[in-house]
């Protein structure tokens, strides 16, 4: 497939203070949260100055792709662009008819399938190529949750992180979601839990780990309604109460250190450890790993160049869509919302 560009698409986030809720107020759009909920939300950003991790990993991550890129031979511009955050993804497309692209790659920030990890970037493709006169035409990459260029840099960091430690417990995490988002996994078969379970499994048998949890985080909605469980705190809760001493968490569900990251971890996370005198680690997330930027132009030549593509699992890793049309009828669908 001949294309002109590669296009970063990511969620976006706040570089600064006035940004903070403006940014929320987009990414809660059409949802109903209460004003006091985003209110508590904020108070998560402006404890690290307004400033969201994500954009400047994204820019520092599109550096490392140019690099790869270069090295590989393969002649393609970067683009970046964001759902709920300059620079939004609408103006990049502009940009990019501006510049004579008529057909561009589209790397997500997001390893997994599901509606918000997958389906909704197909959404925000369709979006941005309404908004436009004449878009080019945009072709998602798949998905990568299996992919060694993934699994090895967070097997690595996981190494790094209990180094200090002659005995820990292993705990993974991922964004929760509620449990009817899980309840679709698309063409595969296998749901969007399964999926983040398999890249621990991966990791795991990289360090020659075979026992660790998979837990949850950064949940967002009313009580009533059940999410995946469970939460990366309370689980800190059980296993003091098991006589754990030393605890090392892998992100695995994350590129980069969102702010869900470095507050529901780094801060609320480690905050309920110490209390009870644990030790505790934060494996790296792999955006910042080279090889995980070699990973990308791996995704891009199996386009380009038909390059066979590397897997570490017989998971199927489809998700790959043309223009946000998507890969199966009810793939990753969100579930109905009831009436208020």
């Amino acid at each position: 497939m001949s294309v002109d560009a590669l296009l970063l698409l990511s969620f976006g986030g706040p570089e600064g203070p006035d940004d903070v809720r403006p940014f929320l107020e987009n990414v809660t759009r059409g949802r109903g949260v209460p004003p006091e909920r985003l209110d508590e939300v904020a108070q998560h950003y402006l404890h690290f100055g307004g400033v969201s991790p994500i954009n400047g990993l994204n820019r520092d991550l599109i550096e490392g792709i140019r690099a790869a890129l270069a090295a590989a031979g393969v002649d393609l511009p970067v683009y970046f662009g964001n759902r709920n955050w300059h620079p939004m993804l609408e103006d990049t497309v502009g940009e990019m008819i501006a510049d004579g692209v008529r057909r561009a790659l589209v790397f997500p920030t997001s390893a997994y399938g599901g509606y918000s990890a997958c389906r909704q970037y197909d959404e925000d493709i369709l979006r941005a190529r309404a908004a436009v006169a004449d878009p080019p035409e945009l072709v998602k990459l798949r998905q990568y949750f299996d992919h060694p260029g993934f699994v090895l840099p967070f097997a690595d960091a996981v190494r790094t992180a209990a180094a200090g430690f002659d005995d820990f417990r292993l705990v993974f995490t991922a964004h929760s979601i509620p449990n009817a988002f899980d309840a679709t996994g698309g063409p595969s078969g296998h749901l969007y839990s399964q999926q983040v379970a398999e890249a621990a499994r991966l990791v795991a048998a990289e360090l020659g780990v075979t026992e660790y949890d998979v837990v949850w985080q950064s949940r967002s909605g009313p009580p009533q309604v059940p999410w995946l469980e469970p939460d990366i705190v309370d689980h800190v809760d059980a296993l003091h109460a098991k006589g754990v001493a030393n605890l090392v968490v892998c992100p695995v569900g994350f590129v980069s250190d969102h702010l869900e990251v470095v507050w529901d971890l780094d801060t609320e996370a480690r905050e309920r450890a110490e209390s009870y005198g644990m030790g505790f680690a934060r494996a790296a997330t792999p955006g910042p790993d080279q090889r995980f930027a070699d990973m990308v132009v791996e995704l891009v030549r199996e386009h380009v160049d038909g390059v066979e593509p590397r897997k570490l699992s017989t998971f199927s890793t489809l998700g790959c869509t043309v223009n946000g049309e998507f890969c199966a009828v009810a793939c990753c669908e969100p579930p109905a919302r009831r009436p208020r």
